[in-house]
């Protein structure tokens, strides 16, 4: 099990478990025994073989599980699950309930996601106490400034999805409130979008915003306008993303449950209120085969790969320790799991297939209809072993298809395990071909080379010092003298990537994945504001769940810097 230093500062930074003095305690191999030993604590036969397995596709990163599980398998009260949605209700009691949850949440590893657009509009009137209301985003502020002072299981700042609904009173506050640069850093911010909002853009008619309390119209806008200032902010601070709202409740599994109003932080899991979503992620760079000095697809270790991981990610809902009953009751009623991928631009890259290709895109659908299509058998075959999930007979797959899940498959961003993994991010491009990682573990600076680009250099020979330092100095190879042209193409990086190809890989991934896809569409600094106006509207008519762009720079704290690493001072 070789890994890198960057991976091992991690692992100890957040992983391994440390005494109460603070010591570590625990090597990786144990962490990934500790890991298997409890998940494999689900199974009625063969305790030790499925141990086994599961530390192998873990030791072997073949697979790895969400942070929680990582950081609190075996624990007393181990929280293993990564995300939450919580309900938001137009009541100071629920209101602070929520938050109080919230707490509990962050306090032990997990994420969360809310709709505040049940919330009455700052201003508006307050029956009992003859007073105004203060409005979603101050309240969004408070649960903002919770998150500052609570910890993810104590080791990491808290995350957080907040979304407000398109036909809000409160919309237009709600899109620039991010505009004065360090605002509300805990939270990413979505504005919920329906199909008739996009309509009424497209037509150039008036938008009615719609006081939740009443029921009554308090505004009426111009669609292309409200339009025009979501753009503008997302190019000038790479928020508000859109969330689609009918988009995702057509794909909804268990319509009956109820209409989804919000999704996990990173918008790949849309859940109904108190679900919580349990994810890991298949290492694409590792399913690779040699024949004849030729990189293959390896779809056998694939397929027993994703055998072994959904019934991992099963098995963790049933040794999970639930921080509150509502969230045990609709977790375990459906089972919802997010098996997805990392690495898949070091696979391309190996496989000598350039990620801005038709021949990426294609690849891209095949190997994500496979990953669904397995998850589905294991699946069917757990609910034969064990039995559906509780809410079977109220689901898309009633009466023909026995499931033991509602949903299989999330494409997730892949920040921290991808790192342990060695490999690229998720379904993303490569960043740089040489980046800073800047403030993931407090104060401190990781430089990372990408491993493919230096495996393909010293196969022709072509690795030097001088060609490092060139690497170092640019993160990128495209104005370079050593690099051939084609290896150029292959190692194109994100920002040399036209967004075109960025959102039809998303595409590529979401026709088969029954969640959704995390994906940041990169974009250079001097992209003008047209282009993600073109950005957003294509992702709709894509039938994407949702979209996110960044416009390199626009954040003052940003977590990939590539510029100038050896003189890092500059960056």
């Amino acid at each position: 099990m070789k890994r890198t230093s960057n991976a091992q500062q991690l692992l100890q930074a957040r992983y391994l478990l440390r005494n109460p003095s603070g010591k570590i305690i625990e090597t990786p191999h144990e962490l990934f025994k500790r890991v298997a030993k409890h998940v494999a604590s689900a199974e009625k036969k063969n305790k030790g073989g499925w141990e086994q397995t599961f530390y192998t596709l873990m030791a072997n990163f073949h697979f790895l599980p969400n942070s929680p599980t990582l950081m609190n398998a075996g624990l007393p009260k181990g929280q293993l699950s990564a995300c939450f949605v919580l309900p938001v209700e137009d009541s100071l009691d629920s209101i602070f309930s929520t938050l109080k949850s919230t707490a509990l949440i962050h306090q032990n590893g997990g994420g969360t996601g809310y709709n505040f657009s049940k919330l009455r509009p700052h201003g508006d009137r307050i029956v009992s106490s003859g007073g105004t209301s203060s409005g979603p985003i101050a309240f969004i502020k408070i649960y903002n400034t919770a998150t500052e002072h609570v910890k993810q299981g104590g080791k990491r700042r808290g995350a957080n999805m907040g979304i407000l609904n398109v036909d809000h009173p409160d919309i237009e506050a709600f899109i620039l409130a991010k505009s004065e640069g360090n605002k509300l850093q805990n939270f990413n911010l979505s504005v919920g979008i329906t199909n008739d909002f996009m309509k009424a853009v497209k037509e150039d008619t008036d938008w009615n915003l719609i006081n939740p309390r009443t029921g009554e119209v308090t505004k009426a806008i111009r669609a292309k306008s409200l339009w025009g200032l979501i753009v503008s902010q997302a190019w000038k601070t790479g928020d508000p993303g859109l969330i689609f709202l009918d988009t995702i409740n057509k794909h909804n599994p268990i319509p009956d449950q109820g209409i989804i109003q919000s999704t996990n932080p990173c918008g790949e899991v849309p859940l109904l209120e108190y679900e919580s979503c349990n994810l890991g992620s298949l290492n694409l760079s590792k399913m690779l085969k040699s024949e004849k000095d030729e990189k293959r697809v390896d779809w056998e270790i694939l397929e027993k790969t994703i055998e072994a991981s959904i019934r991992f990610l099963d098995n963790v809902i049933s040794v999970n320790h639930y921080l509150l009953p509502q969230i045990e009751t609709q977790t375990t009623n459906t089972r919802k799991v997010g098996l997805g991928v990392m690495g898949w631009a070091e696979m391309l890259a190996r496989l000598e297939i350039p990620y801005a290709s038709e021949e990426a895109i294609e690849l891209g659908e095949k190997i994500m209809h496979f990953i669904q299509s397995k998850s589905y058998d294991v699946s069917e075959s757990l609910a034969g072993e064990r039995g559906v999930f509780p809410s079977w007979t109220n689901s898309i797959f009633h009466p023909n298809r026995p499931m033991r899940n509602a949903t299989c498959n999330s494409i997730a961003p892949t920040g921290s395990i991808s790192i342990i993994a060695d490999t690229s991010y998720s379904i993303e491009p490569l960043y740089a071909i040489a980046y800073l990682r800047v403030g993931i573990m407090g104060n401190k600076i990781q430089t990372e080379i990408n491993p493919a680009f230096v495996e393909s250099m010293k196969a022709l020979g072509l690795w030097t010092e001088k060609l490092k330092a060139e690497v170092l100095e640019t993160g990128s190879v495209q104005h370079s003298k050593i690099v051939p042209k084609e290896i150029k193409k292959l190692f194109e990086t994100s920002l040399e990537i036209p967004w075109e190809y960025h959102l039809r890989h998303q595409r590529a991934f979401q026709k088969f994945t029954d969640n959704a896809v995390s994906k940041t569409i990169n974009l250079s600094k001097e992209t003008p504001v047209e282009t993600v106006s073109e950005i957003y509207w294509t992702a709709w008519e894509y039938g994407l769940k949702g979209i996110t762009i960044y416009r390199d720079g626009s954040k003052a704290d940003q977590v990939l810097q590539a510029c100038r690493l050896n003189k890092s001072s500059n960056c």
